[in-house]
């Protein structure tokens, strides 16, 4: 059965926004207000496609490969089945995304907010990757 890939798509598409705002907002003589702001948007909208993208692999695992490989699995070893499967390259990388999206669920002060903002960018590439190698395969 083939996975609705809508709202994800929607989720990467408005990250991908966001992240275009904030390159214009350095281009433009903005407030600094406006600018922290965009960069609120482009921490949210990280949130909700990193959210977005682990349930999509877990999904599709669970119709592919089968539910065994998923339920109850820790985020490592559901990454670690996501690359055997060939829809993620790197579990580090995607590991280093996950304590990205938690530290925004437990702290949330400038240094941290900075340090997601900075993995947002690579992510996209990313998680673009991911939707790519679903869509793909998506039967």
């Amino acid at each position: 059965m083939a996975l609705v890939l809508t709202n994800f798509l929607k989720a990467i598409e408005a990250l991908e926004r966001s992240l275009q705002a904030d390159e214009d907002a350095t281009t433009l003589e903005l407030s600094n207000d406006i600018r922290e702001s965009i960069r609120s948007g482009v921490i949210q909208n990280f949130e909700v496609c990193y959210e977005q993208s682990w349930k999509m692999m877990k999904r599709w695992i669970e119709n592919h490969v089968g539910s065994a490989y998923v339920d109850g699995v820790t985020r490592r070893e559901l990454f670690r089945v996501a690359a055997e499967n060939r829809l993620i390259n790197d579990v580090e990388l995607w590991m280093g995304f996950h304590s990205s999206r938690n530290e925004t669920s437990h702290t949330y002060d400038q240094t941290t907010a900075n340090e997601v903002f900075a993995d947002a960018k690579p992510f996209l590439i990313e998680v673009k990757s991911l939707f790519d190698a679903i869509q793909s395969r998506n039967d």
